[in-house]
């Protein structure tokens, strides 16, 4: 269970692709093969397909990280507590910031320079994996991300599964077979929005049609619906009384209230919406 709230929190989610280039090396798919759809085709084909699932999850070092998104709770030392939407990559119609490299070179050296507390939903064992090796295939350096202390409880350590600086709700909430909770069914039980519109396998699809933004905005939602879930996760362990509670709750509808107003921000108030009408069916139980 959630043991402490840092005075620093990230909640983020990644998502990701059947990396073309990964799959032309691995399975020697001649140079005259150029289409990426004809690659992960074969990718797909290759990690399981079948006709009831065609496009099976393959193995994340064989994918490519597309877009990464955290909202982040900072607690000043005057005491404020302020938000923050965070986006990779800020501007998808950029090239160059849409690099897979740039992408994990960012995240994790904003990890190792401000050492949030991480908070994800099946981060240890995917989000965070994936960060891993494709950072290392790519040949990424983060010394920062990667610094251990001597023993867990000494300090920041993103790689031991038994302190606070990496909380997983997923492990925290889950069990074996039928009690392993997906993060859409338990935040729609929640009154919390899951999918919208969106689901991860339509990603691949979205970035083959040439469509970032639309991922970018996607993954914004799996990152303020992993923070919202984070706090009614800590408001049931004791980190946050009913009052507080609330007003934390609140900080998030001001936060997207903020960013639904700037010129990339539109798609917010959809979930915002989504939000209030869940939340007013759960009212009645």
């Amino acid at each position: 269970m959630i043991r402490d709230v840092k005075d620093r929190v990230w909640a983020f989610d990644c998502e990701w692709i059947p990396d073309p280039l990964s799959g032309r090396l691995l399975y020697e798919i001649p140079d005259s093969v150029t289409s990426p759809r004809e690659i992960m085709e074969v990718m797909w084909e290759r990690g399981g397909a079948t006709e009831e699932d065609p496009t099976p999850f393959l193995k994340t070092v064989l994918c490519r990280i597309v877009s990464i998104a955290a909202v982040e709770r900072r607690v000043h030392e005057d005491g404020r507590v302020a938000l923050n939407l965070i986006s990779l990559p800020h501007h998808p119609e950029d090239s160059e910031q849409a690099r897979e490299r740039n992408l994990i070179e960012t995240f994790l050296g904003a990890l190792g320079q401000h050492r949030p507390q991480l908070v994800g939903f099946n981060s240890q064992d995917s989000d965070l994996r994936i960060l891993i090796q494709r950072g290392v295939a790519l040949g990424v350096s983060a010394p920062g991300f990667c610094s251990r202390p001597d023993k867990p409880w000494q300090g920041v350590d993103y790689f031991a599964r038994t302190n606070d600086w990496n909380v997983d709700l997923r492990h925290i909430l889950g069990g074996f077979g039928r009690a392993v909770p997906s993060l859409n069914e338990i935040a729609t039980a929640s009154g919390i929005p899951g999918k919208i519109e969106v689901d991860g396998n339509q990603v691949a699809k979205l970035w083959l049609d040439g469509r970032l933004k639309e991922i970018v905005e996607y993954n914004e939602f799996d990152a303020l619906t992993t923070y919202l879930l984070w706090l009614r996760l800590a408001h049931f362990s004791g980190q946050f009384t009913g009052e507080q509670y609330g007003e934390e709750q609140q900080r998030v509808r001001d936060l997207i209230g903020i960013e639904a107003k700037s010129p990339r921000g539109a798609h917010l108030e959809r979930y915002l919406q989504e939000w209030q009408r869940l939340e007013a069916v759960c009212q009645a139980r």
